[in-house]
């Protein structure tokens, strides 16, 4: 299967680069490019990506509003586009704001060659980008602008879940892997999978980003916590 991509970015050499690299792989393509959110909107609606290459930030509508709109725009679909958020660390601050909105993960801009593949193609079967540390470290970093757990209504959605559950929750928070929870748990890979997609179905989330996300607004993992 081919993986057809989006890229937009306000940058022309940066589309260009991204482009020869990922077009340099026999299992990736290049369908369109972006040069801001709303042509991102529009060529997502027109080429149905299986994944876009976002840049957050953007003259007019920037990556987090674009994200948004092509996501809700796409939900309840046949096709859903998985995003992937560009950021540069240091300045980004709204880089929960953007995995809110629908993205599937983010990398940064000067993402090695092999790890910017290997994103796309995890995020296109289907996956999240949520395992590495620094996703841990830029939730740790801006978790002082999330809600406190007394403001969110999710607390008493995780009443729905089983004493299992809520370990498999705090380990997908941890940023661990089906097949590394699999073995902290010492269960099958399978049951590992099952656990996640109950997870996901009880407390209404997409995938493992927004439950990362739910468990730092509620409380169950807290900024600075985990090494």
């Amino acid at each position: 299967m081919t993986i057809r991509v989006l890229l937009v970015d306000d940058q022309p050499l940066l589309r260009t680069g991204f482009r020869l690299i990922l077009e340099a792989e026999p299992d990736i393509t290049v369908v369109g490019q972006a040069g801001d959110g709303k042509a991102a909107q529009e060529q997502s609606r027109a080429l149905m990506p299986d994944v876009v290459l976002m840049d957050i930030r953007m003259p007019g509508v920037d990556g987090i509003e674009a994200t948004r709109r092509i996501v809700r725009e796409a939900s309840g679909g046949a096709h859903v586009p998985k995003v992937l958020v560009l950021t540069t660390f240091d300045l980004d601050e709204y880089i929960v704001e953007a995995l809110r909105a629908g993205a599937s993960g983010f990398l940064l801009k000067d993402v090695p060659p092999d790890e910017l593949v290997q994103a796309i193609r995890v995020v296109a079967a289907g996956d999240a980008i949520v395992a590495p540390s620094i996703t841990r470290r830029l939730l740790d970093r801006f978790g002082a602008h999330l809600p406190s757990a007394h403001q969110q209504s999710a607390p008493a959605r995780l009443d729905r879940l089983t004493e299992r559950e809520m370990e498999v929750l705090r380990l997908i928070a941890r940023g661990m892997s089906n097949a590394e929870i699999a073995a902290e748990l010492v269960v099958s890979e399978t049951t590992v999978k099952t656990h996640v997609g109950n997870v996901l179905t009880k407390l209404g989330l997409r995938d493992r980003v927004q439950a990362v996300v739910l468990s730092y607004e509620t409380g169950l993992i807290t900024p600075g916590a985990i090494p």
